[in-house]
């Protein structure tokens, strides 16, 4: 590791710190004004709230958790699961936005109960970083990889091979965070960006690259090794 590594060093993704703030606000104020006004009648409208607003908020603080994670297996030519979900797509597509030919893309999909932040899939030199407008279709489909909001990045490894990941927004998702900038170095172990409530990202990697993942596949982003650079 580097001094040049920017890694996280908390438990709680800074995405959410807003949200999760003002949802303890309301929950608190609320729930106070409910004990208030039902004190003297039945507590139970109070505690059911309550019981319904913790679950909530516990399944919003585990979104926004950041886990801290470093990858010490061999780096050469590895690519990186760029995020927390499932492998839904493994086909050689064209890819016209940056490349303008045959590709090879990797997608992993991410419920809404898994981490959200995004991860450098491989290391390099960012080449280009881009935001698109778009839709917000349900993110498993194909047409969600070209009509969605999503954000594309390009990376270059040292050995000259150019990597595209694109993150995309789900039906739910609304807002991608990229993190990424241009002509800056990348490393494993290093957030790429955060995408907020159910998305996808998707791996644009050489025709030749030997995959190792299976459709259905769960990844762990930063961690599973889902293919090999030739």
């Amino acid at each position: 590791m580097t001094k040049n590594h920017k890694i996280k060093k908390v438990r709680l993704h800074s995405e959410g710190n807003d949200i999760l703030r003002k949802s303890l606000l309301v929950i608190l104020v609320t729930g106070a004004l409910l004990y208030y006004l039902l004190r003297d009648v039945t507590l139970w409208p109070f505690y059911a709230y309550m019981a319904i607003c913790i679950i909530l908020y516990a399944i919003a603080v585990n979104f926004f958790r950041c886990p801290i994670r470093i990858f010490d297996g061999d780096k050469e030519g590895t690519v990186l699961a760029a995020a927390d979900g499932k492998v839904v797509v493994i086909e050689e597509v064209e890819e016209n936005e940056y490349f303008h030919d045959r590709r090879l893309m990797i997608s992993i999909f991410m419920s809404i109960t898994n981490v959200h932040a995004n991860w450098f899939p491989v290391e390099g030199l960012v080449k280009k970083v881009v935001h698109h407008k778009g839709n917000f279709h349900k993110a498993w489909l194909p047409k969600a990889s070209t009509e969605n909001e999503r954000s594309t990045v390009v990376i270059e490894t040292p050995d000259g091979k150019e990597v595209l990941v694109r993150q995309i927004a789900g039906a739910v998702a609304r807002r991608i965070v990229t993190y990424a900038r241009e002509d800056e170095d990348c490393y494993f172990d290093e957030h790429m960006g955060f995408i907020k409530f159910g998305s996808r990202v998707d791996v644009y990697l050489p025709t030749d690259t030997e995959v190792l993942v299976k459709m259905g596949q769960r990844t762990v982003g930063n961690q599973t090794v889902i293919a090999k650079l030739k």
